[in-house]
């Protein structure tokens, strides 16, 4: 039970995460959603370029984030405000990182501080262009036809090996059910590789969450502290 419950709180907040887990969509059908269709856009941004950037950088540690590459999200879709050098990139995901058959995708309240390593910016192009669509005003299943077919004809980069992201921020919204959660790592491997990972054992930190959308497995780890060093919540056991 406790992994389930906490699967079913990860997979329905996480960037670009289609996720296909039997429990996640057993609960995706059965929970009425108040978020049938997209809000209007102001809802989904923030006017303060400066605080965008701020709630960015809270996703890592100050020692990576200060150093990385932010975008910022406008009407057309996420844009540069700051140039990086260690390589990463930061940005504040919004509902849609999560499927498209999920009931919070387009939940406007969702703010996810995430910091992709240079592997997984390969990955973050996925976000990128789902966002695109959204503010284009596809639907659901316009979405996932168009990121079907960028993917089969690689018109999106392989992921790389080594991809991986933080998401720590203390200030983050995942969803209406799990708020900020806890600080957590995620892993990203091509094809379905829980077991490789040994995810989901007995004692095993590693929660993995398989993501048919996006042709991956993402692994998460939890973290014991927020990216400003104060304590995260207790893990339960």
């Amino acid at each position: 039970m406790r992994k389930n419950s906490h699967r079913i709180v990860i997979l329905t907040v996480l960037f670009s995460i289609a996720l296909s887990v039997p429990s996640r969509l057993a609960h995706a059908q059965t929970e009425p959603s108040s978020y049938a269709a997209m809000a209007p856009l102001e809802q989904y941004l923030i006017a303060d370029q400066d605080a965008e950037i701020a709630l960015a950088r809270t996703a890592a540690p100050p020692s990576i984030s200060g150093q990385a590459q932010v975008m910022v999200l406008g009407r057309t879709g996420f844009t540069t405000a700051v140039e990086g050098t260690n390589g990463f990139l930061c940005v504040v995901e919004r509902s849609w990182g999560a499927a498209t058959d999920d009931a919070e995708f387009w939940n406007p309240k969702v703010r996810s501080p995430i910091c992709f390593n240079p592997a997984a910016r390969t990955f973050a192009q996925i976000f990128l262009l789902k966002t695109k669509l959204v503010l284009a005003g596809r639907s659901k299943a316009e979405i996932r036809a168009a990121t079907a077919s960028a993917l089969d004809k690689k018109q999106l980069p392989p992921l790389e090996p080594g991809a991986m992201c933080y998401m720590m921020s203390k200030q983050q919204y995942l969803n209406d059910r799990g708020k900020s959660w806890h600080p957590h790592l995620m892993f990203f491997v091509s094809g379905d590789a829980a077991k490789s990972w040994g995810a989901d054992q007995p004692g095993s930190p590693v929660i993995s969450a398989n993501d048919p959308e996006e042709r991956v497995t993402i692994m998460m780890v939890w973290a014991a502290n927020w990216s400003d060093g104060s304590p995260a919540p207790p893990m339960e056991h």
